[in-house]
């Protein structure tokens, strides 16, 4: 039994990222901006547009909570 493997293993393969949902697309994909400047096409619209979502696997997961954000250089 290797315990590295079995830590590895509770560990998710895909990220879980979050992003404002911009348009809903006639093929059943939604367009989502993320927060670092880049836009991803991912499958379902179970998020209104306008609203936050946590996408997976290339997947809207949920809707995400609308909280403020902030950045600070050290």
């Amino acid at each position: 039994m290797n315990i590295y493997r079995e830590f590895q293993r509770l560990i998710p393969t895909d990220r879980l990222l979050a992003g404002d949902v911009t348009a809903h697309n006639a093929d059943g994909t939604s367009t989502v901006d993320l927060p670092a400047g880049g836009t991803v096409r991912v499958l379902g619209q179970g998020v209104a547009v306008g609203s936050k979502a946590f996408i997976q696997g290339g997947k809207i997961v949920s809707e995400a909570p609308a909280l403020s954000t902030y950045e600070i250089t050290v």
